[in-house]
Order: structure tokens, then sequence, then C-alpha cells
């Protein structure tokens, strides 16, 4: 299909169908998106004749990308990163690339071809992996800490890496450019040459970031335009990428450094903000391009080949990280989410590739085939990682919960507290804090023995068990709190307290009403839903900042939350009947705010100044 409206047509209906499928299935976008360039490529439906015709302009996303990691990353942050990213990023990138070296050797090929694609390989997709990371929260857990680390130190790796592919020409003796077509100004140089103006253009892109870009910004900041303010942003990626394709870099390599260079800027959130919007369509094309860039043809023609060497280099990736993980201390199923997740090789390989190519290290063959294995896997991680989350961690997570016994509970208290994560470890700490013990009951492995670490006395087991309930004092307890997330794990416990121990007080956390309604009808009193004080409790402050007396707001936010929790008892007999529930809502929202408005109208507030700091202090001050 030609044309660019056309084309854009077609891509925006692919990814509208697709994506939100395959989000709804569990697999993620990014599969999402590969899936529909698959759909719509030149292999199946043919909308598309080439998807390598879209890539070099998709490939934009991925350097818009990189700009904004380079953003969030401050060089005192990467300092401060230095070991994870040497100990736990070089030793990925360097062992993968020596193993990816003997078996190019090995099979026969060039040890000019061995290093480069085993240079190559050793990349993952920075894309594909931070969007999971992100998709499933986990940025912060020590898996995508590690990942970051291993993701940072392969982008960074790709300066050299593409300063060493010239020498790998001059060293060989290879006729260089081997008559394919290119753009870069320094085709025509010596190799040693061409790398001394790799590096000074790398020092040009510095030296703009440090001096150049924050004068631009200052100067387009002062008309308070925001269009202006994007297009100049715009402005800044798009020159660095021009600049480095010129003479041949990597543009998302370009756009990282001027990224981490002005990290430090004050226009950084700004240009965070302005620029995401355009990184999430880009990165989405790019994946779809990625899925049409598939060569069927070539993979049925040479199936066992490209399949065999596909799952060859995920499986050689994993075992290098699953080693990686185990030196790190990461639990079982922590590790193969690690090692999985960063399986893939990278969409900087499609940059070395064409590089290597231009150069005449790889032949036209030899690129086609290393385009469908890196596509392919790119492809098949997702759904590794979808049929792993959903499948095997399970077992595992299950397994490991059973092979631990439950502790040995020394120590009995009037209060069990089950679950002590952030809702848990907030609500014991106050209990203590006001000489209040409870026996607290958790049942994730590794977050006991953390918590042990920090101090904390918390027993392993799960609390559904009625054989742990007997051994934490359950029959003499006057006080059973489930501070756990899970829904269905709390109404077991429910179930097993109200039959077995029916003088026990049971106080429950609720996602929201709809899992109140089900605790209710169990029987339980005292529900605590999660965001109903910490709303009001905002509330309160927003009244108090328009300058509502204190005393006035505390007795809103009372008043409120008991409206609210009578409303809930009410409404809960609707529940299954969406008219009537409606209607009752309805009734209840007018009903809460006339009383809330009669208390306003009653005056309280002119005397609510006593419990005002500024208002006594005010006093002291005339007096």
């Amino acid at each position: 299909m030609e044309g660019f409206l056309p084309q854009a047509i077609v891509f925006i209906i692919a990814a509208v169908v697709f994506v939100p499928i395959a989000k709804r299935l569990g697999m993620g976008s990014v599969l999402g998106y590969l899936i529909a360039g698959i759909v719509i490529g030149p292999y199946l439906l043919g909308f598309l004749n080439k998807g390598e015709d879209v890539m070099h302009q998709a490939e934009f996303g991925v350097v818009m990308m990189l700009f904004l990691i380079g953003l969030e990353l401050e060089p005192k942050n990467l300092w401060r990163m230095k070991n994870l990213i040497l100990q736990v990023g070089l030793t990925q990138v360097l062992v993968t690339t020596l193993l990816l070296f003997g078996i190019g050797i090995g099979l026969g090929f060039s040890w000019q071809i061995s290093i480069a694609v085993g240079l190559s390989m050793s990349l993952s997709s920075t894309a594909i992996v931070l969007q999971s990371l992100k998709e499933k929260n986990q940025m912060e857990s020590q898996v995508g800490k590690l990942s970051f680390g291993v993701l940072l130190m392969q982008d960074i790796a790709v300066i050299p890496i593409l300063a060493i592919l010239p020498l790998l020409v001059v060293a060989g003796n290879l006729p260089e450019s081997a008559g394919i077509e290119s753009h870069g100004l320094i085709e025509n140089f010596p190799g040693y040459i061409q790398t001394l103006l790799i590096f000074g253009a790398i020092g040009l892109v510095v030296l703009l970031g440090r001096f150049g870009f924050g004068p631009l910004l200052n100067w387009v900041s002062k008309t308070h335009l925001r269009e202006l303010f994007t297009a100049s942003a715009l402005l800044i990626v798009v020159g660095i990428t021009f600049l480095m394709e010129l003479v041949g870099l990597s543009p998302a390599l370009g756009t990282f450094l001027a990224g981490v260079i002005l990290a430090n800027s004050p226009y950084k959130h700004a240009l965070e903000s302005d620029l995401d919007p355009f990184k999430g369509l880009l990165l989405g094309l790019f994946f779809m391009a990625v899925g049409a860039t598939i060569n069927f043809t070539l993979i049925a023609e040479n199936t066992s080949t490209i399949l065999g060497a596909t799952v060859l280099i995920i499986l050689l990736k994993t075992g290098i990280i699953l080693g990686i993980g185990k030196y790190k201390k990461l639990s079982i199923p922590e590790n193969l989410s690690f090692a999985v997740g960063l399986s893939q090789v990278g969409e900087f390989s499609f940059v070395t590739y064409a590089f290597a190519l231009q150069l005449g290290i790889l032949s036209q063959g030899n690129s086609d085939y290393l385009m469908a294995i890196t596509a392919l896997s790119m492809t098949m991680t997702p759904i590794l990682m979808v049929l792993m989350d959903k499948f095997l961690l399970p077992i595992l997570n299950k397994r490991k919960a059973i092979e631990r016994e439950m502790d040995e509970i020394d120590i009995k208290h009037k209060v069990i507290l089950v679950g002590f994560s952030h809702f848990g470890s907030t609500l014991g700490r106050f209990l203590r804090a006001n000489g209040v013990e409870a026996t607290v009951l958790d049942f994730d492995p590794d977050q006991v023995d953390f918590l042990r670490k920090m101090g904390f006395k918390v027993y392993y087991g799960d609390a559904t068990r009625l054989d742990l309930l007997h051994a934490a004092g359950a029959e003499e307890a006057t006080i059973l709190i489930s501070a756990i997330h899970d829904p269905e794990t709390n109404m077991k416990l429910v179930e097993i307290c109200k039959e077995n121990f029916p003088k026990l007080e049971i106080m429950i956390r609720s996602k929201n009403r709809t899992d109140a309604y089900e605790l209710m009808e169990k029987g339980v009193k005292h529900i605590y839903r999660e965001h109903l004080d910490t709303s009001i409790r905002m509330g309160q402050d927003v009244l108090k900042l328009l300058g509502f007396r204190s005393h006035t707001v505390h007795r809103l936010g009372l008043n409120f939350r008991e409206y609210d929790e009578s409303a809930l008892a009410i409404l809960s007999k609707y529940k299954n009947d969406e008219k009537k529930y409606i209607s009752a809502v309805k009734l209840q929202i007018e009903q809460q705010e006339a009383l809330l408005s009669g208390e306003l109208s009653r005056k309280f507030s002119l005397n609510d100044h006593a419990w005002d700091s500024e208002s006594l202090k005010e006093a002291a001050n005339k007096n």
C-alpha cells in the first residue's frame, strides 16, 4: 500500500485492534504491536510491501525513548550505579560476545564476522524489557534494577561497538563498503579516520548538550509558548539524529548521551512531559515494523536453521544471565524473570547489522538471516514471558512456599496481624508505637527474611491454614487483622475464622466497594477500604488550605466517613441489580451532600478557631 495516509490508517487500525486484545489476554502491549505488524506485513495481509521500508522511520521511537532514558540518568547517579553496570552489565556483554565468537569460529565464519555478530547479539531490547517491567510494576524490584543495569551497560556499549566495526575492516583487509550504498559522510575515509570521526561526533554532542541546548531552551521558554518549547525539544532530538546519521553513527546513541547531559537541566521535566506522547506512539510503530520485517519466506525455506539459531541464542543468553542472577542471589522465580526477559536480541542490532553490511563485514545474505533471527527472538521472548508468568512462576512460587516449613511461633499476643507489606507494616508500626504488640504472619518468604533483617519479628506461614492460626493463638486472641491485598485470600481467611474462632473480632482490608459488599455478606463488621481514609484526608487538607477551620474540617471528615459507611450497608442490598443500584447511589449522594451542607449551615465554624494554632498565635501576640 503506497502513500503516507493509507499506511498511517493501516498502522493505526492494526494497533487499535490487536494491542487491546493482547492486553486483555495478559500478553502485554509489546506483543500486541508485534502481532499487528506481522498481520499487516508483506507475508500475511500484504498491506506493507516491505517491512524494511518503515523500519528506518520507526527506529525514531527508539531514539526518542533513549533520549528520555538519558534524561532520567544524572551523571552522579550513573557513578553510583557503577558497580551494577560493570559487574552485571559488562559481564553479560563480554561473556555473551566471547561465547558467540567461539560458536562463529566453530561454524567456520571469519573472525571479523564472529566478532561483529557476537557484539550485536549480546545486546537485548531496551524497548521490550523496560515496557514489560513498567507494565508489571517491577521497575523498583530487584529484577527491575538488575535488568536496568544490564540494559544501561548495553546502551553504553553501543559506542565502542560502532567504533570497533570499522577497525575490523582495516585489521582484516576487507573491501570497504563492498558495493553497498551508504549515506554517511565518512564512508570514503580509511577505517582509523572513521573511528576518529565517530569519537569527534560524540564529543560534539557532548559539547552541544553542555553549552548549546540549555541557552536554546532558556530563550524559547521566555516566549511562554508550549508548542514552541515542544518544537525545540523535537529539534534537539531530530537534529542529533541527523548529525549521527551523517557520520554513520546510531542516532539512539547520540540522543541518549544528550539526554544524560541534560539530566541536570532545569528543563528536564518539561522535556519529558512534551516528548513522552511522541515516544509512546513511535515505539508502537517500531514494534509493528519489527513484526513486518520478519521474513517468513526466508524462515519457511530455512526453518530448521533460523529457528534453531533463534532458540540457541535465547538459551545461551538465558543461561549466561541465570548465572549472573545466581551470583546476585536472586530466587529461582526472580532469576527466571531476569534471564528470560533479557534473552532476546535487541533493536540496536538492526543498526549494527546495517553498519557491518555497509562496511563489507557481512554479506547481504548473512544480514537477512541475522535480521530474521533477531526479529523472531524479539517476538518469541514476550510470548515466553507470558507463558512463564501464567504457568511456571506460580508453580515455582507455590513449591517454594511448600518447601519452607512454617515458623514455630514462640510468642502470642491478643492481636494477630496477617500480611506485613506496605499497608500492614505501617499499621503494625503504629500499633507498636502505642504499646500494642501483634503476632505478625506473612506468606512471602523473601519478604519475611527481609523484614527480619530490619528488626521486625515476623513469622512465615499461610494464614489460611488452620494449624497456623492455632499456633498463632487465635483461640485466645481478641482481634485478627488482615492487611492482605488479595480479596480471595481474605474471603477464605474470614470463612475459616468464622467457623473455627467465632469469638475472634475480624478487621479486614478491602480493595474497593465490590470486595466490601462480599465481606459484609460474610458478616464482617470492620471493613477498611484502601483509599477511603486517604481520599478523605486529602479532601480535608484541601479545605484547610481554602481557609476552613481545622475543627470544622475534622468534624466534616468524620461525618462524611460515617455517612459513607452507612450508605455502603444500604447499597450492598442492590449490588446485583444495576438499575436499582444506580438509583440508590444517586439518592445516597444527594442525601449525603444535603446532610453535609446542613452541618456547615449550623455555624459551628465560628467557634472552631480553637483548633487552629495560627489563630492562637495571633491572639497571644495581641495580648
